[in-house]
């Protein structure tokens, strides 16, 4: 067995003997089911969703490590995914039974002895020649059922490994990697079936959302997310996923319209659906494509026994400025005059914040999250965006054909919020939101569609509106638009968050930092330095009476690809890969 693992602060006898002990008990690997995953946001002893809870609150009410406590939280071990295959590790652990499951950049995977650090075993997906992921090659997570683990890669595959030895189960194919397809996100699990989405908006691909049975990875059902294109339950076909083809959509465009659903989804077992956001339209070039350009820029509510739309609402309706509307819609619920008010929130990448009754769909409010938006001057009642005069980048059309009117657009096509999940609190009732300031010069350009080319027609630079921080952890209140704090901080924020009934709020910088904010305040807590930049998303769990967490440390995701002025001021920060485990000292 390979050891890349550092234990601190442990005596080698101590280490020997836990390591005995551990391993000992995995040899029955016990199995995941829908039980364990329904009850993952009230059972703390395991991880075993991506959210830490299908609806994806990313809240845990353990509370050993608290405000009082914290400051004495110390790293117990930290394990190398090793190699030099490093670049932005954006993956959250699973735990379950002593073992950490943990996917790395390059489609890896690895388990790992929650005790001690030590790996149990490491699967590498062989990818291929010519792989096309735009922002990356990530990997964000895995799922557990049953005795499997299963994950995706950058060639657009889904892999099941045997969860105990790390061996190949089942392989299914999302999509043609040559024209385009990847898959990065980290597939949900929902009666007994894993739900996929796919990447690939940049390639003029046609986004989709598949269930596949959980066990044999036998596909339920497939439904596209582009208007036209016909879904399928059982190999039959389903209907189309709503309107004629092209109604909103001018000409063929739709044949390769975008929409990819990169980001994957969440459950909410009240309403039995199934949450999953909706990418950027294709291409970039909006004067190509007038229209809404359904379902692109959408949050969409699926029913899982059947794939179909149950209702949709479109955050972007004709994107311009490449905002997408994949963020996380997560289920909560609040008071609103003595009445019980099912809502769901999301923080749009077009910089702003929407409640949404989660039952219907139905618009409840929306209100700005980032400063000095431009391309929309607010909301109407509907959600709908009241678009700025002049705020679109100009038709090339009307120029001299090549290139059209550039415009200044806050925020950038990077996103208010892009991929990393916020947290919401039980306990404080606000959301943490891990928030950018920036904008973009952004111009169109022709273009035509070509198999497996990218597919944009626009060209931006971005740069920071202050001088003093781009990246902003914000506590919103989702009952008023109030921003009751905020965190700020010089690089851009591109990791997910945890907030706990210790009254904390965690995540990590670009600058390495691993920080504990108070969640009433915003005042830091606890501050540790990782060694390279966190992109990844931390949780917490007990073991053994006592309460751990766990983030994966390694600079890197789109910011460096795609930042332009911002990716010049990081470009020095280390790259790496590492998993820090920390816990309080026993007394």
């Amino acid at each position: 067995m390979k050891n890349k693992t550092l234990s601190i602060g442990l005596l080698a006898s101590a280490v020997t003997l836990s390591l005995s002990i551990t391993l000992g008990s995995q040899s029955a690997f016990a199995v995941v089911t829908d039980k364990d995953i329904s009850q993952d946001e009230v059972t703390p002893n395991d991880v075993v969703t991506y959210g830490m809870g299908q609806r994806g609150q990313r809240y845990s009410d353990l509370k050993k490590v608290n405000t009082k406590t914290v400051k004495k939280m110390v790293p117990v071990w930290a394990y190398s995914l090793g190699g030099e295959k490093q670049r932005g590790q954006e993956s959250q652990p699973l735990v379950k039974d002593g073992v950490m499951y943990v996917t790395g950049s390059y489609s890896r995977i690895y388990a790992i002895n929650t005790e001690t650090g030590d790996e149990l075993w490491e699967y590498e997906a062989r990818l291929p020649d010519g792989i096309m992921p735009c922002c990356d090659v990530i990997n964000r997570g895995a799922a557990l059922y049953d005795d499997l683990v299963i994950y995706g890669t950058l060639d657009a595959k889904l892999i099941a490994l045997n969860a105990k030895t790390g061996k190949p189960v089942w392989r299914k194919k999302l999509g043609d990697y040559q024209a385009g397809y990847s898959y990065t996100a980290a597939p949900l699990i929902v009666k007994g079936m894993v739900i996929t989405g796919i990447s690939g908006g940049e390639f003029g691909i046609v986004g989709k959302v598949e269930a596949r049975d959980a066990k044999t990875g036998e596909l339920v059902w497939t439904r596209p997310t582009v208007e036209g294109h016909m879904g399928y339950l059982n190999g039959k076909e389903n209907g189309i996923t709503g309107g004629k083809p092209g109604q909103t959509w001018p000409g063929d465009l739709w044949k390769t319209g975008g929409a990819a659903t990169w980001l994957g989804g969440t459950y909410d077992p009240d309403t039995d659906l199934i949450f999953m956001g909706t990418g950027n339209p294709a291409p970039w070039n909006s004067h190509l494509r007038p229209g809404d350009n359904l379902y692109s820029a959408s949050r969409l509510a699926i029913d899982p026994d059947t794939g179909k739309i149950v209702w949709h609402f479109q955050t972007t309706p004709h994107d311009g400025w490449d905002f997408d509307g994949v963020n996380e819609l997560i289920a909560f619920d609040y008071k609103d005059g003595g009445k019980t008010v099912k809502a769901a929130a999301t923080a749009d990448r077009n910089g702003f914040f929407y409640v949404l009754n989660r039952e219907n769909g139905d618009f409840i409010r929306g209100f700005p999250f980032v400063s000095k938006i431009t391309w929309a001057e607010g909301l109407d009642s509907e959600g709908r965006p009241i678009y700025t005069k002049g705020g679109r980048p100009g038709d090339p059309a009307a120029a001299d054909g090549k290139k059209g009117e550039t415009v200044w657009s806050i925020p950038s096509f990077l996103g208010g919020k892009n991929w990393m999940p916020m947290a919401y609190s039980q306990d404080t009732e606000l959301f943490y939101v891990p928030s950018n300031e920036w904008g973009m010069d952004i111009w169109n350009e022709p273009v035509e569609y070509k198999a497996g080319a990218a597919y944009l027609g626009s060209g931006f630079t971005i740069k920071p509106i202050y001088d003093d921080h781009i990246g902003s952890l914000k506590a919103v209140d989702p009952k008023t638009g109030k921003i009751v704090w905020e965190y700020k901080n010089g690089a851009p924020l591109w990791g997910g968050v945890l907030t706990t009934a210790g009254n904390l709020v965690f995540f990590g910088t670009p600058e390495g930092y691993l920080l504990g904010l108070n969640a009433k305040t915003g005042e830091i807590e606890y501050k540790f330095n990782t060694g390279s930049g966190i992109v990844g998303s931390p949780i917490t769990w007990t073991q053994d009476g006592e309460q751990y967490l766990s983030v994966l440390s390694g600079w890197g995701g789109a910011v460096p690809l795609w930042g332009g002025e911002v990716a010049k001021s990081v470009k020095n920060f280390n790259q790496g890969g590492t998993v820090w485990t920390f816990k309080l000292p026993k007394k």
